[in-house]
């Protein structure tokens, strides 16, 4: 989690001063805000080694170093931190993502040259994480929803949404320029990415390949310049 989160930092201030104002504020946490963020750092790596139903407050408390009352002090039960764990990933992807667009829209001001230079640099900071991306919450929750409250089941479902929401607006613009070249739903074209990326973190973990990600994103790349452009 901690290379993941650096990755978006790294990101952020490779932008200019947005980025910069953004990683001197996660530097500045408090006691407390920087004992909330361990708490969640442990929980998001036991969760996504063993389960959220493997994964219990007393090894996370231990830990982390806390009573259980500074547990409770944070999050009022497990199911609390399983939103917010939620929560700061789907925060963490988009301040990635929106940065990510940002310093690709200042490349290019072509809509299809943009996304292209966008996925190619998603590809670059996916391929950057030393052991591979740590894996996805939101995924692991959608395979344990039985376990969750229906709000934290919702926040899933809205942050897919959002994904398709987002990429859909990009495509959307690249279209109105690029007559398509394929026959495709632009719906299913944007819930490709998060297809891609999801898949590629379970196939890059299984066959241990940390590079397969990255790759699987610029195959992703290919196929976006094949649809519009035709090569």
């Amino acid at each position: 989690m901690r290379a993941w989160m650096r990755a978006v930092h790294e990101s952020s201030c490779d932008v200019g001063a947005k980025g910069d104002a953004r990683m001197v504020n996660t530097q500045a946490l408090t006691k407390g805000e920087q004992t909330r963020e361990r708490i969640l750092d442990i929980a998001q790596s036991a969760v996504l080694h063993k389960g959220f139903a493997g994964t219990s407050i007393d090894e996370i408390i231990t830990e982390a170093g806390i009573t259980k009352s500074g547990f409770f002090y944070h999050f009022k039960d497990k199911n609390d931190l399983a939103k917010s764990l939620l929560q700061r990933y789907l925060d963490t992807e988009w301040v990635l993502f929106d940065e990510l667009f940002q310093k690709a829209d200042g490349l290019s001001e072509d809509p299809l040259h943009g996304f292209l230079i966008f996925l190619k640099l998603f590809a670059e900071v996916m391929g950057d994480l030393p052991s591979g991306h740590p894996g996805c919450p939101a995924a692991a929750y959608v395979y344990q929803d039985f376990q969750f409250s229906r709000d934290v089941r919702e926040l899933t479902t809205e942050g897919h949404r959002i994904w398709r929401q987002r990429f859909r607006e990009k495509l959307d613009k690249i279209a109105k320029r690029y007559p398509m070249r394929i026959d495709i739903d632009l719906d299913d074209l944007a819930d490709m990415l998060s297809a891609v990326a999801d898949g590629g973190i379970i196939l890059s973990k299984s066959l241990r390949d940390p590079g397969l990600l990255p790759r699987q994103i610029l195959q992703h790349r290919s196929f976006i310049r094949l649809v519009f452009a035709g090569n």
